[in-house]
């Protein structure tokens, strides 16, 4: 065998499957060694493009907590005295109380976090030349929420309607949203507490575990099946924080201002009353920022004062060197779920 049988053969190690890789052996010895060295100097990149090429794309996973069902989770707005929302406070700043007993964090997050909204709007007769400036306002506040939000519509007069088609009952598309809403008749009476009722069902169907109600009305109602007791009630088990922007003028008799404050300090969100129809598209980009701008705070009760199935009175504090005073929103309480099985946990907060 002459010398250059015997260096291919040296060289038969560059086998892959399927197919081998030939080294052409040149004749003159100083080109041959260069010529090997940097067929083996790219075998090893050549082996990284082909393991990358071949990796499937990995998506990350939604926002989630998975927690043993004791664990209460608040969502908490915080703001300073110039009405912004400061992003950077540390887990030590913050203090959460439970029936004025002490309580210790055991989850902390500031996170644009992805969420589940219902937008329900009154189209009561009284709401006729309002319609108009509400749809406007919800296009802004889709457009000034995150992208991965997933949103519904309810409307409702005398009766409850869905604005999105069964088969897609959630979107992000602002025309889409503002279409919904636009489509249904504005006349007839006013049947709030249903319509709440029926959004907080369709909230608990939602992908995304936090959750939030918007609701536009005068606040007066005159034909539901519910009722206002029902309502708070179901808001104490429930974690999803109701915000209301309440639309009515002087000669509005039927306006009721005053539930839509308790619907919203019950569940941590807030109650806007608009001097202008115009001020509604700008309370509805509020909205969509405070949403955004949310911390997480959870811990697991060691209130030794709680009874079984009562009440528990919630409250938040926060202080920052140099920050002014802070003002913390966040629901005023909760009703305790029942205690799973051992081993079993929840994956809906």
């Amino acid at each position: 065998m002459d010398h250059s049988n015997r260096v291919a053969n040296r060289y038969r190690l560059f086998l892959v499957p399927a197919r081998r890789i030939r080294i052409k052996v040149v004749k003159r010895s100083w080109w041959r060694r260069v010529y090997l060295a940097l067929c083996m100097a790219a075998l090893p990149l050549l082996m990284i493009v082909c393991v990358v090429g071949d990796a499937e794309p990995q998506t990350p996973e939604p926002y989630k907590i998975k927690v043993d069902v004791n664990l209460v989770v608040l969502n908490a707005t915080v703001s300073d005295p110039a009405g912004g929302f400061p992003s950077d406070l540390r887990e030590q700043e913050f203090a959460v109380y439970e029936d004025g007993v002490r309580q210790t964090i055991r989850v902390f997050r500031h996170e644009d976090t992805p969420v589940t909204v219902g937008l329900v709007v009154d189209h009561s007769g009284s709401m006729r030349k309002r319609i108009p400036e509400v749809v406007a306002a919800a296009r802004t506040f889709v457009r000034a929420s995150s992208p991965s939000d997933e949103m519904f519509v309810v409307n409702f007069n005398e009766k409850v309607y869905f604005g999105l088609p069964a088969a897609a009952p959630f979107s992000n598309r602002p025309d889409e949203l503002a279409n919904a809403i636009s489509n249904t008749p504005v006349t007839g009476e006013t049947a709030l507490y249903d319509a709440i009722f029926q959004a907080r069902e369709r909230l608990l169907t939602g992908h995304l575990d936090k959750k939030v109600l918007v609701v536009i009305s005068d606040g007066s109602d005159n034909a539901s099946k519910h009722t206002l007791v029902e309502i708070l009630e179901m808001a104490r088990h429930s974690n999803a924080a109701l915000y209301t922007i309440g639309i009515f003028g002087d000669e509005d008799h039927d306006k009721n201002p005053a539930v839509l404050k308790r619907l919203s300090l019950a569940t941590g969100g807030e109650a806007f009353f608009p001097r202008e129809l115009k001020d509604v598209v700008t309370i509805c980009e509020r909205i969509a920022q405070d949403i955004r701008h949310q911390y997480t705070i959870g811990y697991v009760s060691n209130n030794p004062r709680a009874k079984p199935g009562a009440f528990r009175v919630v409250r938040v504090a926060a202080a920052s060197p140099g920050r002014g005073k802070l003002v913390v929103r966040t629901r005023n309480g909760y009703i305790p779920a029942p205690e799973l099985a051992p081993g079993k946990d929840s994956d809906s907060l």
